[in-house]
C-alpha cells in the first residue's frame, strides 16, 4: 500500500514525485537522531505551501512563491530554491531561468513520465492489458474456435480483461486466466494423443493394404511414401512436397491406366473377331464337304459326257471359291495376329511406363537426387550384392557449409538454387554406378559401390574441387558453395543407420577442422 504523502493537493505525476523525492531526502535515517547543531530546519508544510500560493495571481508573485516553496524543501532542492530566491530578489531573470533549466534537467527530466488520467496516452498497465486482450482474442480464441467448451471460456476472460481498470483487484481474473491455460494444456495433450492414434491407425491401414498387393505393384511405392511421411514429424513443407509428388504420380497413372485399359479392350475385340472368323471358316468347310458329296452322287448318276463335264465345272468352281475363302481368312488371321502383337507390345510399354512413373516417389522433387526412400532401396540392393561378391562398398555424408547464411543472404530461392547446383556438380564427378541422395535439408549422401576407402576419398575430394571451380551464378551474383564430408566403408552385415552414423562422425570432424574438406572414418 502506498504511504500517505503530505504533498500539496493539485500536484500530479512528475511534480508529485519531485515533492516526495525532496521530502524523503530531508528525512533523517530511521532510528538515528541528529545532534542539535545538525538539526535541519523545519520543512514547509502543505498548509504553508497552500497559503504561499494563495495570492500568487501575478507573474512576479508566482515566481517568488515557487522560489520560496522550493526553498522550504530539504537537501539539494533547498539550495536550488535559495538560488531562485536570490535571483528573484535581484530581478536577475537570466539567472532565474538558468536555475529553472538546471532544476528541470537534473530532477524533473529524469522522472519517468506517467500519463495524466483522462489523457489519450495509455499507461503501461493499460498497454499490457491491451496486448494480453489482443493475444486472447486474435490467437487463443482463433485456435479454440472449434472447441465448444473452451471457446466461450476464452471469450469470457477476454471480455473481463477488456473491462479491467488499473486499481481494480486481479485475483478473480488471475484465477480464471490460470484455469483457461490449464484447460488449454489438457486439451492440447488430448489432441496430440488423438493425432498420434490417428497416425497409427492410418499407418496400420496402409500396412494392411500393402499386404494385399503384389510385391511388384506400383501402389507399393505410394504406400511406402505415405508411411514414411507418417513416421516423421508432420511439418508443412514435407506434407506439401509429398502431396505434390503423389498428385503428379496419380495424374500420370490415370492417363496410363486409361491407355492400358483401351489396349486390353482392343486386344479382346480382336480375339473375338478371330474366333468368329474361325467359326465362319468351319461353316464354309462343312458346306464344301456337303457340296462335294452332292457332286459325287451326281457324277455316279450321270448318263452322258456332257453331264460329267458340267459336274466337273461345278466341282472346280466350288473348290476355287473355298480356296479364295481360305486365302482371305489366312490374310485376315495374319492381320489379326499383327494387331494382337502390336497391342501386346503397347500393353507392355504402358506397364513399363507406369512402373517408371511410380518411381517418382523415390526422387527428391527439388534436386532430382534420390530421396530417403529411394536411397534405402538402393542401399539394400548394393549391400546384398557387395556381400555376395565380396567387393567393397563406401558411403559418404555431405553437409553444406554455412547454409543458413546462404538462406539469410540470398533467401530461400537462393538456397534452393544452391542445393540444385551442388547435386548437379557432384553428380558430374561421380561414376555411372555411383548415386547421390538427399537426406533432408542441406545433407546429402553418396553410395559408392566397388570402391575402397581411399578411392572414395578421392572421388569426394574431386567433387569438392569441381564445386570450387564452378561457383553458382544466382541473380547476377557469384555464390561460392562448399561442403564438409565424412567417408566410411561398409562392414559386412552393417545396417544403413550404423554406416551413416560413422560417416556422420567423420563429417563433424571435417566441420571442426575448418570445413570445406573430406575426412575418413577412423573406426
Amino acid at each position: 500500500m502506498a504511504e500517505p504523502s503530505d504533498a500539496p493537493p493539485g500536484l500530479t505525476g512528475g511534480f508529485r514525485r519531485l515533492w516526495a523525492r525532496g521530502h524523503k531526502r530531508a528525512q533523517p535515517p530511521a532510528g538515528k537522531g541528529l545532534a542539535p547543531h545538525d538539526a535541519a530546519p523545519p520543512l514547509i508544510s502543505a498548509a504553508q505551501l497552500q497559503a504561499l500560493f494563495a495570492h500568487a495571481d501575478t507573474p512576479p508573485a508566482l515566481v517568488a512563491a515557487f522560489a520560496d516553496g522550493l526553498a522550504g524543501l530539504g537537501g539539494e532542492l533547498r539550495g536550488m530554491g535559495q538560488r531562485l530566491q536570490a535571483a528573484c530578489a535581484d530581478g536577475d531573470w537570466n539567472a532565474y531561468g538558468r536555475a529553472m533549466r538546471q532544476l528541470i534537467d537534473k530532477y524533473i527530466r529524469t522522472i519517468p513520465d506517467e500519463p495524466v488520467p483522462g489523457s489519450d496516452v495509455p499507461s503501461e498497465s493499460e498497454q499490457l492489458r491491451g496486448l494480453l486482450h489482443h493475444t486472447l482474442v486474435m490467437a487463443v480464441e482463433t485456435l479454440l474456435r472449434e472447441d465448444a467448451r473452451l471457446y466461450p471460456q476464452a471469450q469470457s476472460v477476454a471480455d473481463q480483461l477488456k473491462g479491467w481498470q488499473p486499481g481494480q483487484p486481479l485475483a478473480a481474473l488471475e484465477g480464471q486466466l490460470k484455469d483457461l491455460c490449464h484447460a488449454i494444456g489438457q486439451a492440447s495433450h488430448e489432441t496430440s494423443d488423438a493425432q498420434e492414434l490417428l497416425r497409427s491407425l492410418f499407418d496400420l491401414l496402409l500396412e494392411n493394404v500393402g499386404e494385399l498387393l503384389e510385391d511388384g505393384s506400383w501402389l507399393q511405392d505410394q504406400i511406402a511414401a505415405a508411411r514414411s511421411l507418417l513416421s516423421g514429424p508432420l511439418d508443412r513443407e514435407r506434407l506439401e512436397e509429398t502431396r505434390s509428388g503423389l498428385r503428379e504420380v496419380i495424374y500420370k497413372q490415370g492417363l496410363l491406366k486409361q491407355g492400358l485399359n483401351e489396349s486390353k479392350a482392343a486386344m479382346k475385340d480382336m480375339m473375338v473377331t478371330f474366333v468368329e472368323r474361325l467359326d465362319g471358316m468351319a461353316s464354309s468347310t462343312g458346306e464344301f464337304h456337303d457340296r462335294i458329296s452332292f457332286h459325287a452322287q451326281a457324277v455316279r448318276d450321270s448318263r452322258s459326257i456332257a453331264e460329267l463335264g458340267k459336274r466337273m465345272e461345278d466341282i472346280l468352281e466350288d473348290t476355287a471359291q473355298l480356296q479364295r475363302q481360305a486365302l482371305r481368312a489366312r490374310d485376315d488371321l495374319c492381320a489379326v495376329r499383327e494387331e494382337a502383337e502390336a497391342a501386346e507390345r503397347r500393353v507392355a510399354s504402358l506397364e513399363q511406363e507406369l512402373q517408371s512413373v511410380s518411381n517418382l516417389v523415390r526422387i527428391d522433387q527439388l534436386t532430382e537426387a534420390l530421396n530417403r526412400r529411394g536411397f534405402e532401396e538402393l542401399f539394400r540392393r548394393e549391400s546384398s550384392r557387395a556381400l555376395r561378391s565380396g567387393q567393397p562398398l563406401c558411403l559418404a555424408l555431405l553437409d553444406l557449409d554455412d547454409f543458413r547464411l546462404v538462406n539469410a543472404t540470398h533467401g530461400h530461392l537462393g538456397g534452393d538454387a544452391a542445393l540444385r547446383h551442388v547435386v548437379a556438380v557432384v553428380r558430374g564427378a561421380l561414376r555411372g554406378s555411383d548415386a547421390i541422395g538427399r537426406f533432408g535439408g542441406e545433407e546429402f549422401v553418396l553410395l559408392l559401390p566397388d570402391t575402397s576407402l581411399r578411392e572414395a576419398e578421392a572421388i569426394v575430394a574431386r567433387a569438392l574441387q569441381r564445386l570450387a571451380q564452378r561457383p553458382l551464378l544466382h541473380e547476377g551474383e557469384r555464390l561460392a558453395v562448399t561442403f564438409s564430408a565424412g567417408v566410411a566403408p561398409w562392414r559386412a552385415g552393417e545396417t544403413q543407420d550404423a554406416l551413416v552414423e560413422r560417416a556422420d562422425r567423420a563429417m563433424y570432424e571435417a566441420k571442426a577442422a575448418g570445413k570445406n574438406r573430406v575426412v575418413a572414418a577412423r573406426d
